[in-house]
């Protein structure tokens, strides 16, 4: 267990300092910039450290009903970090600064057509959660050993692809990448490890 403590924190930041972003992916100019974030609370019973994972609402256009983090597409002119902590407002009515921001994970390339960015913040200071009910379903709250978990992540192959496509097991469901593929890419680094995951690949159905 990791409780939701100042020493968590600057843990958690160093690890975050010590990670060495891939390169940026230059092979494909034609994806849109977008971010999601990785939102670190401590809201729970047992005050453990956790993040924050929603299911997407099912009037949404794209990626209906799907799991995903908090986030979305970067506007005109903003950065992964301003976009990530406006969404998070947006969705989860979560209020940010800069100074929550723990670090960046690599960006992840998605089948349909965006470039995102793993903003990690620690998001402490007592706000209440607010979902956007016309973008967010549902709410959890999945605490870090959770994902720590020897059988929390398994890849499987498929025919359309040469790539492995990783599962995140979360209470008898599998979400998929790019979801799956960021919180791996967190658990590892929460290991020291410096795992890359842009070659994980994604199911067909999120391919559109």
């Amino acid at each position: 267990m990791r409780p939701f403590t100042d020493t968590t924190r600057r843990n958690i930041a160093a690890l975050c300092a010590a990670f060495a972003r891939a390169a940026p992916v230059d092979s494909a100019p034609g994806l849109k910039r977008a971010a999601v974030v990785i939102a670190l609370t401590g809201a729970n019973e047992a005050s453990e450290t956790s993040f924050l994972l929603t299911r997407r609402a099912a009037g949404l256009r794209a990626h209906r009903a799907q799991w995903a983090l908090p986030g979305g597409r970067c506007d005109a002119g903003e950065t992964p970090i301003e976009a990530g902590l406006r969404e998070l407002n947006e969705e989860l009515g979560l209020t940010l600064t800069a100074a929550a921001v723990l670090g960046l994970l690599d960006d992840y390339p998605t089948r349909s057509g965006y470039l995102i960015t793993p903003v990690v913040v620690w998001a402490d200071g007592g706000q209440a959660i607010s979902p956007n009910a016309q973008e967010v379903a549902s709410v959890h709250e999945i605490a870090l050993d959770t994902i720590e978990r020897a059988d929390a992540f398994d890849f499987v192959t498929i025919p359309e692809s040469t790539r492995r496509v990783i599962r995140f097991h979360y209470e008898g469901r599998l979400i998929h990448a790019p979801t799956a593929a960021m919180i791996y890419q967190f658990r590892e680094l929460l290991a020291g490890r410096q795992t890359r995951v842009a070659e994980l690949e994604q199911p067909v159905f999120a391919w559109k």
